[in-house]
C-alpha cells in the first residue's frame, strides 16, 4: 500500500542583507581600500595590513592583536602570499560599510616551494566604519 507524502518544504530564502545598498562613491573608496590592503599583505607587511585595522576591531574571538598574530605566522610560514578578493556587495547600516565579499588566500610554503590554500569564503560580511578620512574594518562584532 502506498502512502501519499507531502513534498519536502521548500528551503527558505535567505534573509535580505540589512541596510541600503552603498552608493558608488562609497563603493569605489572601500575597494581602493581593499586593493592598497591586498597590497601590503602581499609585500608581506604587517603593520601596512593593520593600518586598515581599527583599535577596536572584534570578529568572533578575533581581536587587531590576534590578527597581527595571525599575520606573522603566516608570514614566517610561507616566502609568498596571494591575496584574491572580490567585493559582491557593500551596503550601509548606521553609517556603517557592510562589505561582503568572496576571495581565497593562498600560500608558497617557505623552504618546500608547494603552494596551498590558507583560506578561502563566499559572500561573507566584513564591517568597515569611517576613523578620521579611511575606512578601517571593525569586524561585526565591533
Amino acid at each position: 500500500m502506498a502512502v501519499a507524502q507531502a513534498p519536502p518544504p521548500a528551503p527558505a530564502a535567505p534573509a535580505p542583507a540589512p541596510g541600503a545598498p552603498a552608493p558608488e562613491p562609497v563603493t569605489r573608496e572601500l575597494q581602493q581600500a581593499l586593493a592598497a590592503a591586498t597590497q601590503r599583505f602581499q609585500a608581506m607587511d604587517s603593520a601596512g595590513v593593520l593600518a586598515n585595522v581599527s583599535d577596536g576591531y572584534r570578529n568572533g574571538p578575533f581581536t587587531k592583536t590576534s590578527v597581527r598574530e595571525h599575520l606573522l605566522t603566516m608570514f614566517a610560514l610561507y616566502d609568498t602570499v596571494r591575496a584574491r578578493v572580490r567585493v559582491d556587495e557593500v551596503r550601509l547600516v548606521n553609517g556603517r560599510a557592510w562589505v561582503y565579499s568572496t576571495g581565497e588566500i593562498t600560500g608558497r610554503l617557505r623552504g618546500i616551494g608547494a603552494w596551498t590554500t590558507v583560506l578561502s569564503w563566499e559572500r561573507e560580511p566584513e564591517v568597515a566604519q569611517r576613523e578620521g578620512s579611511v575606512w578601517k574594518l571593525i569586524g561585526p562584532g565591533a
